[in-house]
């Protein structure tokens, strides 16, 4: 149980909108990047093997396999670092961790698709 006092110190550094994935989701992390003076978007696709912690030391973990060779990196969720997120798939899953694809290649990764839940569902403008 938190005490409300750290509760009430954390709540300045959350953020406003909290970003909506689940574990097993595709996902593309869009995280700032700054060079000098000059600042870009580096995106990091993969699939979100892990969520842990709550409030401000809220994170969660993202794999994918670069030149055949896992890469996992772990974000901050309310780092002010992380521009968005974009939910490309969404899977079914039965576990809260998913490690056990750190084991598993090729085709024996793929995790099957589910319905995306009312939350996770986009409204796509129809004036564009």
């Amino acid at each position: 149980m938190r005490n409300n006092l750290i509760l009430a110190a954390e709540k300045s550094s959350l953020r406003e909108q909290p970003l909506q994935f689940a574990v097993g989701d595709s996902v593309d992390v869009h995280t700032r990047i700054l060079e000098g003076t000059k600042e870009r978007i580096q995106i990091f696709s993969g699939v979100v093997i892990a969520r842990s912690g709550t409030g401000t030391s809220e994170s969660f973990t993202v794999r994918r396999i670069v030149q055949g060779e896992g890469v996992e990196r772990n974000f901050p969720v309310n780092s002010p670092k992380i521009s968005h997120i974009e939910v490309k798939r969404h899977a079914r899953v039965r576990r809260a961790k998913l490690f056990y694809l750190r084991e598993r290649t090729g085709k024996a990764t793929r995790l099957k698709e589910r319905k995306a839940k009312p939350w996770e569902v986009q409204v796509s403008d129809s004036t564009k």
